[in-house]
């Protein structure tokens, strides 16, 4: 602990300021110093989990990049305990708290890219050994729900390492590092921030949580059952809780980031976070959290994703599709984006051993071109998730500038604006949307795709059971369905892909 008489220097201070900053705006926690007082206030703050019930036998790290750099996996669990007056909150009876809420997040090795990889907390896991509070270890068990793991040994506060190690052992990635926040954490953060924007699919008023349909700033309570609640909202399922937390996250960097990194509103959000904390110890004190953050502050919204694990309901629980999850722990473990791509050139091709990757693009400009153009996608379709989709393809085939924009009226055909000066660039579009119409849209800046039913029904598969048709033979990315089909970029409209079923 520091020395109370000592003070930190103001490199130090500044250091500690700016990696507030970057880890609330990733992490949606943070840490910052304005001198010894604030300083050792955010370290009493701070909860660690023990390391000794972490495995001994882990993955190994990620590979080192050409620049020295190396890649960062960082586990963020939400818990749902109702200790030290989280049933104020989330109602219920105190107990030990599952972990409701996980997303494994990717730094790529350049620290200039992140992906965040949602768990369904229903996904049937083999949950491996585990520390139990008498000093003994727990026997795996195949068949488990995720969220169990959290639960092993019956801690008051859950069991991080318990649930670490079942990624660890699922994923072949070696995770970094794991955060906690519980519901009073998360309602404090979201009250230091004076609120977060989102949009809500449609009214609910079931079990008690009442939100109306629409844009909206939310925090403290509001915010909690926005992304906690399932009823309501399309099925009710947990699949369609993961989206609204994904666009949840988005939008909470996307607000951190506009307010600015200083201390009026850095000092109150760093006080809410830290309270709200439990971590490993390598991240145990303020000024550890702040020199891991400083390493992830170049990182910006356009270039952060969210999936969900490829899966399906396997009766009322969710299973894993193989090989399609096989494929994303394996790109995530040789620090290549969903697509395939070097994180580090954005723009190059899929994958080497990807035949979409040795053809030709539709002219030699194409590419150069389309990472210049502004590009918003729009689902005309009535199929759920086909923004993202072909936002995650297009961004394969070069156009980097991709925002996913909120759901338009229903389309049998393609549709293609374009502003003025690019029609060029929309007929080159469109060697990708065969039977695509082309519209001048005076008040874009750059092009517009409104994807119609021929795109829906070109990733179906053929009558025979055979290769799907249309769109997809001429955006192939060489990966599977089940990563492309559930892919948010993190600058998507906030109404965007939010409801499931």
């Amino acid at each position: 602990m520091t020395d109370p008489k000592s003070r930190p220097a103001r490199g130090t201070r500044a250091r500690i300021a700016r990696g507030l900053g970057a880890t609330a705006a990733v992490l949606v926690v943070g840490t910052a110093g304005v001198g010894a007082w604030f300083y050792q206030r955010l370290d009493h703050n701070i909860s660690t989990f023990s390391a000794d019930g972490i495995a001994t036998s882990r993955p190994p790290a990620g590979p080192t990049a050409s620049g020295g750099g190396r890649p960062v996996n960082i586990l963020l669990l939400g818990s749902d305990t109702r200790q030290d007056g989280n049933s104020d909150l989330g109602g219920g009876d105190e107990g030990v708290g599952h972990s409701d809420t996980a997303i494994l997040l990717h730094v790529y090795a350049d620290h200039q890219h992140a992906v965040g990889v949602s768990i369904p907390r229903d996904t049937l896991v083999t949950v491996p050994a585990c520390k139990l509070p008498s000093g003994a270890w727990s026997t795996a068990k195949n068949n488990q729900m995720f969220n169990s793991a959290f639960t092993i040994g019956e801690y008051p506060q859950g069991n991080p390492a318990c649930t670490q190690n079942t990624v660890e052992a699922m994923t072949g990635l070696r995770i970094d590092h794991t955060v906690v926040v519980d519901f009073k954490g998360f309602a404090a953060m979201t009250d230091a921030v004076h609120g977060v924007d989102v949009c809500v699919p449609n009214n609910v008023n079931s079990y008690g949580i009442h939100l109306t349909k629409g844009l909206q700033t939310v925090s403290g309570q509001q915010a909690l059952d926005y992304v906690r609640a399932r009823h309501g909202f399309g099925d009710g399922s947990d699949i369609g809780r993961m989206k609204r937390q994904q666009a949840f996250l988005s939008s909470l960097i996307k607000k951190i980031r506009s307010q600015g990194f200083n201390p009026t509103t850095l000092l109150p959000l760093a006080d809410a976070a830290t309270k709200a904390l439990t971590v490993d110890p390598e991240l145990g004190s303020a000024i550890k959290l702040a020199d891991f953050a400083q390493t992830l502050q170049n990182i910006d919204l356009s270039d952060i994703s969210f999936v969900t694990v490829p899966w399906r309901y396997q009766g009322d629980r969710v299973a894993l599709v193989h090989p399609d999850v096989d494929t994303l722990w394996g790109l995530l473990r040789q620090d290549r984006t969903l697509t395939g791509q070097s994180a580090a050139d954005p723009a190059a091709s899929a994958s080497p051993s990807d035949p979409a990757s040795a053809s030709p693009a539709p002219t030699a400009s194409a590419a150069p071109a389309a990472g210049d153009i502004p590009l918003t996608v729009h689902n005309a379709s009535r199929s759920t998730g086909l923004g993202g989709q072909a936002a995650a393809d297009l961004k394969a085939k070069g156009y980097q500038k991709i925002v996913v924009g909120p759901d338009a009226a229903f389309r049998r055909t393609t549709l293609i604006g374009y502003a003025e000066g690019r029609q060029d660039a929309a007929t080159q579009l469109a060697q990708l949307f065969p039977g695509a119409e082309l519209r001048a849209d005076p008040g874009s800046d750059g092009l517009t795709v409104t994807l119609g039913r021929d795109y829906a029904a070109g990733r179906e598969p053929g009558a025979d059971g055979g290769q799907p048709t249309g769109v997809p033979t001429t955006l192939p990315t060489g990966i599977p369905t089940g990563i492309t089909e559930n892919t948010r970029p993190a600058d998507s409209d906030l109404c965007a892909d939010l409801s499931f079923g």
